[in-house]
């Protein structure tokens, strides 16, 4: 039996297919499970928790008479251990999707809300072996809009022929801005958030172990942060529900990860200028030697350009700003 969980649901369940999913990923990630929760302070907190171990000494644990410390790890147990089930402790690839999340994060400390089946909100822990990180989040979300987009997706990649675009697809309808955010793109150039990415890692012994949080909007709910505007994936498809979303973007997901591994970010520069929703915009910046400026693209390891009034172009690092629309987000040229 592979190992994968689906925590029984009563009443009208979301039929989520870990089993299906853990049979398309586990190819790629050897040792994966899959895990599906009812409700969970946050996927990431859980697979973060879940990775912080500390080497033990086994003859030590064992002489102290502790079963739990007598292993070749030592578990930091806290609130999120309840969420462990059979994998404590345990550094192999993790799908953990929640449909619910009680205290849901967001980068630089926001919070994320959701509703069960109005929300996809999942994480996907794994070991990575990367020289350079930078770019990441931005690989993420080009994996993400692709997978949603796809029509737009084709749109983006090179053509060796002349080929005829049908009509409804010209435009693409998702875009990115930097560094982790997903908006649907509206007819006139405005832009609504449809979703965000939260990256994450951490030392586990001689590893490291990125955590990717993913959190969408499915269908309008009450809660839902409106500040940036609201859209949903409905807006694409009219028949789109969390698992069906799951299901479409988890093995764009992993091999993108993968491809990112290899290659880094070079791999996914020109997708992500094709949906660079900043770029040409004047945006603002926390940085207070950048307070203003017109986003120029990207550097190759990802970070924002931004061309600053004496006409020098400064590299802002992802973590570094908070970065806001001066005006309303138009498709990228």
């Amino acid at each position: 039996m592979p190992p994968s969980r689906e925590t029984p649901e009563p009443d009208a369940a979301l039929a989520w297919g870990a089993q299906a999913l853990w049979q398309q990923l586990v190819p790629l990630l050897p040792g994966l499970s899959v895990e599906v929760l009812r409700s969970t302070a946050s996927t990431n907190s859980a697979l973060l928790e879940r990775a912080r171990v500390l080497p033990e000494d086994r003859r030590d644990a064992r002489d102290a008479g502790d079963p739990e410390r007598a292993g070749d790890v030592l578990v930091r147990r806290s609130v999120e251990s309840a969420a462990f089930g059979h994998r404590a402790a345990d550094l192999q690839p993790c799908l953990l999707v929640a449909e619910h999340q009680s205290a849901g994060r967001g980068r630089q400390g926001r919070s994320w809300k959701s509703v069960p089946g109005a929300s996809l909100t999942f994480s996907l822990g794994l070991p990575l072996a990367l020289a350079d990180w930078s770019g990441l989040s931005l690989a993420v979300g080009v994996a993400l809009c692709d997978a949603l987009d796809p029509l737009g997706a084709r749109a983006t990649q090179p053509r060796t022929e002349p080929e005829p675009e049908p009509e409804s697809t010209s435009a693409l309808r998702l875009g990115l801005k930097w560094p982790n955010d997903l908006w649907l793109l509206d007819a006139g150039g405005a832009g609504r958030k449809l979703g965000g990415i939260l990256i994450e890692t951490v030392a586990a012994g001689t590893q490291r172990l990125v955590i990717i949080g993913v959190g969408l909007n499915v269908l309008p709910f009450a809660a839902a942060d409106t500040s940036t505007g609201f859209a949903t994936l409905r807006e694409l498809d009219a028949q789109a529900s969390a698992p069906a979303a799951l299901a479409r973007i988890a093995l764009p997901l992993v091999q993108a990860l993968k491809s990112f591994e290899r290659d880094g970010f070079s791999a996914f520069a020109a997708r992500f200028a094709a949906r660079d929703l900043l770029r040409g915009r004047v945006v603002r910046t926390t940085r207070p030697d950048v307070a203003q400026g017109v986003a120029r693209g990207v550097s190759a390891q990802g970070a924002l350009l931004v061309e600053t009034a004496d006409g020098s172009t400064v590299a802002v690092a992802s973590g570094e700003v908070s970065v806001r629309l001066d005006e309303p987000a138009a498709a990228p040229a």
